[in-house]
């Protein structure tokens, strides 16, 4: 027997207000103003639903949305509008090209609200290990570095908040895209940077904070017990108070004439570098 479920709103019209809301969404000020985020794509809605992120809103594009894992989505969201937790609209082909950020996301589109995770609500396991980013400002780094961070079982990733004008925008359609939907497998929050020191010192998590003038190779540094790895921007690396702060000052040694690492690509050396350290226990 077939499931029946009620049949969603069709929306059709680009004047549609719910349109051009969507269209507001995918500037940061409004994002930021109205609270929600814009989850594209059929992967990171499937992981944000299985996750226990309940959409505000979804919007599915039927011509777009094929295939098994499409179908699943569609069927869960059918479930959660039927249950009165979810509005869900179909929209034209030509409306989800106006909405969506990119054409080949799969026809899925949900309206998640920002949601905040307070330190002192993480569960850590006893041997936690934790990555810390103080000014990423790329939205593409960041999703990389929490694809990364899902991988490699990372427990948390935790922005070091600097200036909040300019501070990294987690909840960038770009991050998602990325992050392959790992926004919504990894615990992130957000803190100011003495928040997360003092809390670092009570939980007695090691800071290893990753620097061109490091002491020690980070492939010489134990890192089995609690750590936190901290990491700065490309451009000004990290600021005084994470230095001073560190426990260890790892160096990712070069050998060439450029000199930096690209954000992600450091952040990733340094977490299998844990992880093969644990490993060997």
């Amino acid at each position: 027997m077939s499931t029946y479920f009620p049949m969603p709103t069709p929306i059709t019209s680009p004047q549609n207000g719910r349109i051009k809301n969507l269209v507001k969404l995918q500037n940061r000020r409004q994002r930021d103003a109205q609270r929600l985020m814009l989850v594209e794509g059929v992967r990171e809605a499937a992981l944000a639903l299985a996750n226990g992120f309940i959409p505000e809103e979804a919007y599915i594009c039927l011509e777009l949305a094929r295939g098994a894992a499409a179908t699943a989505v569609t069927d869960q969201l059918h479930h959660l509008e039927k249950t009165g937790h979810c509005p869900l609209f179909t929209i034209t082909p030509d409306l989800f090209a106006k909405v969506a950020y990119r054409s080949e996301s799969g026809g899925v589109l949900l309206l998640i609200p920002y949601w905040t995770r307070p330190l002192a609500s993480l569960l850590l396991p006893p041997n936690p290990l934790l990555v810390i980013i103080e000014g990423g400002e790329k939205p593409g780094n960041l999703g990389a570095i929490l694809r990364t961070a899902d991988a490699a079982g990372v427990d948390a990733v935790i922005i070091s908040e600097t200036d909040a004008s300019e501070g990294t925008d987690i909840f960038n359609p770009n991050v998602i895209r990325a992050s392959l939907g790992a926004l919504f497998t990894v615990p992130v929050t957000t803190a100011p940077t003495d928040q997360i020191i003092t809390w670092l010192r009570t939980q007695h998590i090691n800071i290893a904070a990753a620097t061109p003038e490091g002491e020690e190779l980070y492939t010489a540094v134990n890192l089995q017990k609690p750590v936190a790895l901290v990491m700065g921007s490309e451009a000004n690396g990290l600021s005084q108070t994470w230095l001073d702060a560190a426990d260890t000052r790892l160096l990712i040694p070069m050998f060439g004439q450029v000199d930096s690492l690209n954000l992600s690509v450091s952040t990733a050396l340094l977490l299998y570098e844990v992880v093969r350290q644990r490993r060997k226990e």
